[in-house]
């Protein structure tokens, strides 16, 4: 079952995707599905067909679990 997350990236700006279920500590990398930027965009860095990619936990400061609610409050677009 995939979660969706908001991956905080070392400097850079957070990426929302989905893992399966938790991360594993003790790997080397985090799987991420459907990377996108949390207005809903692509990330810049991706091309703009990656489905899935690989971080390596270095890189990784910390990682947010969304539960299904949280999720439209994190991915919303907004207009002043």
């Amino acid at each position: 079952m995939r979660v969706s997350a908001v991956i905080h990236l070392l400097d850079e700006d957070p990426i929302v995707g989905e893992l399966e279920g938790a991360p594993d500590p003790a790997a080397q990398f985090v799987t991420v599905y459907n990377p996108r930027r949390r207005d809903g965009r692509t990330v810049p860095f991706l091309d703009s067909n990656v489905a899935r990619v690989l971080f390596a936990w270095h890189r990784i400061s910390h990682i947010q679990l969304l539960s299904e609610v949280d999720v439209e409050k994190v991915v919303s677009f907004v207009r002043e």
